[in-house]
């Protein structure tokens, strides 16, 4: 299959995911704001080059989400207990998640990480974190999921495509339709750095979820 022909082959994936991703608003870019931003990816540098080895991580608690799904374009290695802690703080050094590219071979490579803040936190206190002008909070919404105790529907289809999850019908009334559970919001505040990506603070806080679907196919342990 030629480049434009997987591209194209794509098309439906952006517009499925789009409809379950809600961003925080920008702001003008200040010279303060990218002081800051930059100040931030310094210490996450420093804070998590050792996890370049992923048994480092996994001895420091941090477990790979979603194991059962394979060939993930991107991995996502969390520690519960920075989860907790980010729900009502931050700190640059302190990421949720590590996130990690796999190559032919099985070898895991570090490749940046992921901070976190509750479903109820303001923009005010994410721009607090991060500058909003710089980098873009993402969550995760409008996902219906299997009903309870009935997991092994996360695999069902409809005209080839996802019924659940984060590239399955996006309203309540679809969902209901499908004998599903409607969730508006899925998870927190979620922001990915590439930390690893140079030092253009573009290239380092890119949203990069229209890029692939991550491999969030999986039962997302939603409360309720």
């Amino acid at each position: 299959m030629s480049g434009m022909d997987m591209s194209a082959s794509d098309d439906w994936k952006m517009a499925a995911m789009a409809k379950h991703m809600a961003y925080s608003s920008p702001r003008p870019l200040t010279a303060a704001d990218s002081a800051q931003a930059a100040h931030v990816i310094n210490e996450l540098r420093q804070a998590i080059a050792k996890y370049r080895d992923v048994t480092v991580a996994e001895a420091d608690g941090y477990k790979m989400f979603a194991p059962q799904i394979k060939n993930q374009p991107q991995y996502h290695f969390t520690k519960k207990w920075n989860a907790i802690r980010n729900q009502f703080g931050f700190d640059p050094a302190r990421p949720t998640s590590l996130l990690y590219t796999r190559d032919s071979k099985g070898t895991f490579h570090l490749i940046g990480a992921m901070y976190t803040a509750s479903k109820g936190t303001s923009e005010e206190d994410l721009n607090e974190r991060i500058p909003l002008s710089v980098a873009h909070w993402h969550r995760h919404v409008n996902w219906c999921i299997p009903p309870r105790y009935q997991k092994e529907r996360w695999s069902e289809t409809r005209n080839g495509r996802p019924i659940f999850g984060p590239l399955g019908v996006a309203t309540k009334e679809e969902c209901k339709d499908v004998g599903g559970r409607f969730i508006p919001q899925v998870f927190g505040w979620m922001l990915h750095a590439n930390t690893f990506a140079g030092n253009d603070l573009k290239s380092i806080w890119r949203d990069d979820h229209m890029d692939h679907d991550h491999g969030m196919m999986g039962d997302p342990k939603t409360p309720g």
